[in-house]
């Protein structure tokens, strides 16, 4: 069942936390005599962060079962707090002990009083504890090192399964608590969902992929490098979404090749089981949507995302848009028309230069029909342009709204992040409550 209460992210961090201690509630179940304080404190460190790394393998894997009701932005946010606090605890956990490393004494048959001295389980902790700190810090600066998303994709899936494996070994075999019977079932149960998430992610999703095709069925130029792309299902009846979504698209490559992006769908569900995106280029696939065609086999993963109006009641919404943040907004202005809803809507929409803005013609028309109020803001215009000029700042917001609107509308958010970040302090400053805003982002480190 998706978590698709307000409660979502709370009931997220107790799973999350149920996980992680559940093998401190084994170990204390055990009934194995207690260690020393200082001894103990360095076995649980070690508990926790195993248990976590296992399940920053789920965090990970697109699941829409734990990121509906979320957001995939706040499940990535959470895995990777997550995934260094982690580290933290594998780092502390081999200087916490007061060492007293030895064969088991005859007195001592639960190793209450030693430590494994056993090279060939210490050693794969040792490279755990060396790889892990390399993992983690190339998957904060993996955009710096210069190489493709897809490399650092498969990789990054690969290296967590190393170190996986080599945690499972060392707390198996060096571990005292791990010996139980209960807590060995625990971990390789453990183990064994965290490695079937990434066969989920590498092979089960691609293959359903494959059975559920899509062909580019439409691309044009929107601006010099904006396109807007349109794909239709083969073979099946499409995905049911809703507007303001996105998914991660797939165009002239294998299923299994990882080479695939996210983008915000710009179609209405209501206008049928094509999907539209409005596209700009900026990197490996982008760059090259010039020699797409028409018919060319395209896949998709999704839909993702809480950027949706669905079933919320304001009596208005505010839709700011930055560049390529236009297309979610597209989606719910199309199916707020589609669907005859009365609610008045305010788009501001920002681009750097006046041939930058994509469907203007529709949107301007939308406006002519008093459907919405369109505000188009440009940083660089030329000396004919008679609208607002510069950032969408509190200035701009304030001029928009009135106070009767910020402490009833929902406001959606879309574009870069330093301009939502500005858009959500100016918001809140505002008297509009942090649940009246919706936005999604992906880059944060």
């Amino acid at each position: 069942m998706a978590l698709h209460s307000r409660h979502a992210p709370l009931l997220l961090v107790l799973f999350y936390l149920a996980t992680a201690c559940l093998p401190l509630v084994l170990s204390w179940a055990s009934g194995m005599p207690p260690r020393g304080v200082r001894n103990d404190i360095a076995s649980g460190l070690g508990l926790l962060a195993f248990a976590m790394i296992l399940a920053e393998f789920v965090l990970s894997g697109r699941f829409r079962i734990i990121s509906s009701g979320v957001g995939l932005d706040v499940t990535i946010r959470f895995h990777q707090l997550m995934a260094r606090t982690a580290l933290a605890f594998a780092l502390l956990h081999p200087f916490a002990y007061q060492w007293l490393p030895g064969p088991a004494r005859p007195w001592d048959p639960t190793r209450e009083l030693t430590l494994s001295g056993d090279f060939s389980a210490l050693f794969t902790g040792v490279a755990a504890f060396v790889l892990l700190p390399a993992f983690v810090i190339v998957s904060m600066k993996h955009d710096d090192l210069g190489y493709r998303y897809e490399f650092w994709r498969l990789t990054h899936g690969l290296g967590a399964l190393l170190i996986a494996g080599l945690l499972l070994h060392h707390t198996l075999y060096a571990g005292r608590y791990s010996a139980d019977p209960v807590m060995v079932a625990m971990w390789v149960v453990m183990t064994a969902v965290a490695a079937s998430s990434l066969f989920v992610v590498y092979v089960v999703k691609p293959l359903w992929q494959r059975l559920h095709p899509w062909r580019v069925s439409a691309i044009e130029q929107l601006s010099e490098r904006q396109w807007g792309v349109t794909i239709s299902p083969v073979g099946h009846p499409g995905v049911a979404f809703r507007a303001g979504q996105f998914v991660w698209l797939n165009i002239g490559r294998s299923p299994f090749s990882l080479n695939e992006n996210p983008f915000s769908i710009s179609s209405a569900p209501a206008a049928g089981p094509d999907l539209g995106f409005v596209i700009k280029e900026l990197g490996d696939f982008t760059s090259t949507l010039e020699t797409v065609r028409v018919g060319e086999r395209a896949y998709i993963d999704g839909p993702y995302g809480t950027l949706t109006v669905l079933d919320r009641h304001e009596p208005g919404i505010a839709m700011i848009a930055g560049g390529v943040g236009i297309a979610p907004m597209l989606s719910i202005q199309r199916e707020l028309e589609r669907s005859g809803d009365p609610r008045r809507t305010v788009l501001i929409y920002g681009n750097r230069t006046e041939d930058q803005i994509v469907f203007r013609d529709e949107l301007e028309a939308r406006a002519l029909a008093d459907m919405s109020d369109v505000i188009f803001v440009l940083r660089e215009p030329d000396e004919t342009w008679a609208g607002p000029v510069g950032l969408i700042d509190a200035g701009l917001i304030a001029q928009t709204f009135d106070q009767n609107q910020f402490d009833t509308w929902l406001f959606v958010l879309c574009g870069p992040p330093a301009m939502m970040t500005a858009i959500e302090e100016t918001l809140l400053a505002s008297g509009v409550s942090s649940d009246r805003i919706l936005s999604e982002r992906f880059r944060y480190d």
